[in-house]
């Protein structure tokens, strides 16, 4: 049970770290090393915002000979003694990201039979994991990226468009080290766990088509650049497909999910006193859409009298109509907040698990009963926020955006709101 000194935000905030630490490399990597080698060096390459914590946790639990290259975000390097670490930018990619990934598939291509590579994915990998197809250049990548992130695309159809505009994602990594055996540990961000879009799938077959990604784009009304067009119909350098012989004795393994993160909060509301419901680690949809339906169901909950904990992720997403800074979490937040419109006994807390929300620096917000009166006294208006698309600037006047800094790990969004019945 809470005590008495416990307040609802402190609770959240505890939710929110449990489920953080629960995905943490240090914990979920060891178990899934491959066996020693009976001969030659273990080659580790990777890329994420947790990718360099892995590497550290491969570093740490590996007793044979290693080297490689990894490539994370910027600030989310952590110091490695035989894997170099290169940060770089998210989620707009940068020369950075498109050298080490230049690099990450000349180690592949140098790979024998005989030897064995550890790639090391999680989320942001699409970004910073950057290698244009031939005859595109980083700009014609970027704004293509640019294009898709502020349309409201979802993570699955972003990362279908990136595998076909690049010269490593979507399975290519992997071709380009056969007939080396291809180790991959994943970290999942994704609503559905599907290893071929974590990271774009670097090392896994992809399903989806150079016609899909230009049915994506149509669907958007994203104009390509004749660059862009040129690669997109003719398709003549397909992603590999299941059954792919290249990829036949690769092994993938799943080593954190987004569920086992919201398990483990529910366990903690639990044991607060809560009764949680979990709504489900793959719910997708507009940010503000999604949050109007989870108030309505906690405001529903408070009707009844239920102490409930309402606990969900997944991705939702934003799209930009104004000029204003935040996240898709603080977005989520703000919208909930307007529906709830001052709900008694309604707290809650959106935030993403590698701890930047968006752009910013902040994970995410938090919100209770009182969030709209003081926001009035601090001169900030949620209506005219969520028009400009400026939720970061409105939490940031009641000192309510979440700041935890870099996680080293990405299990996705996460949400709780607890109601008080």
């Amino acid at each position: 049970m809470v005590d008495d000194k416990t307040t609802p935000q402190d609770l959240l905030r505890r939710l929110f770290d449990v489920a953080v630490n629960t995905a943490m490399p240090q914990t979920c990597v060891p178990p899934y090393l491959p066996s020693p080698l009976d001969h030659g060096k273990l080659t580790v390459v990777g890329a994420g915002k947790a990718s360099a914590a892995m590497a550290r946790a491969v570093e740490d639990n590996w007793d044979g000979p290693l080297e490689g290259l990894v490539v994370t975000r910027y600030d989310y390097g952590v110091a490695c003694d035989h894997i170099e670490i290169v940060e770089a930018a998210h989620p707009v990619p940068d020369a950075q990201g498109l050298q080490a990934a230049e690099r990450i598939l000349a180690i592949a291509r140098e790979l024998g039979p005989n030897d064995v590579m550890l790639c090391l994915i999680s989320g942001g990998g699409s970004a910073l994991l950057t290698m244009p197809a031939h005859g595109m250049s980083l700009e014609d990548k970027q704004a293509v990226n640019k294009a898709l992130l502020r349309c409201g695309a979802t993570i699955s159809e972003m990362n279908c468009v990136r595998k076909h505009l690049s010269a490593i994602k979507g399975g290519r990594l992997a071709t380009a080290a056969y007939p080396a055996k291809v180790i991959s540990l994943l970290i999942s961000d994704v609503p559905g766990d599907d290893p071929s879009v974590i990271a774009s799938g670097p090392t896994v077959f992809d399903e989806t088509t150079y016609a899909d990604a230009r049915a994506i784009l149509k669907k958007y009304g994203i104009e390509p650049s004749e660059n862009v067009q040129r690669i997109l119909d003719n398709a003549a350098d397909e992603t590999p497909k299941p059954n792919d012989p290249r990829l036949a004795s690769n092994e993938t393994k799943l080593v954190a999910l987004p569920q086992a993160s919201l398990d483990v909060a529910a366990k903690a509301a639990e044991e607060a006193g809560y009764v949680p419901v979990i709504l489900g680690d793959a719910i997708e949809g507009e940010a503000c859409a999604v949050a109007r339906e989870h108030a309505a169901l906690a405001l529903a909950a408070k009707q009844r009298g239920e102490r409930t904990a309402i606990i969900s992720g997944g991705e939702t997403t934003v799209i930009v109509r104004g000029d204003g800074r935040g996240g898709r979490n603080s977005e989520y937040m703000l919208a909930m907040a307007e529906a709830l419109d001052g709900a008694a006994g309604i707290h809650a807390i959106a935030c993403d698990t590698d701890g930047i929300d968006g752009t910013e620096d902040n994970a995410g917000a938090i919100i209770g009963p009182d969030t709209l009166a003081r926001a009035a006294q601090a001169g900030a208006n949620p209506v005219d926020a969520l028009a400009n698309n400026d939720a970061y600037t409105f939490f940031e006047k009641i000192d309510d955006l979440v700041i935890s800094g870099p996680t080293f790990t990405n299990v996705n969004d996460f949400r709780v709101i607890l109601v008080d019945g």
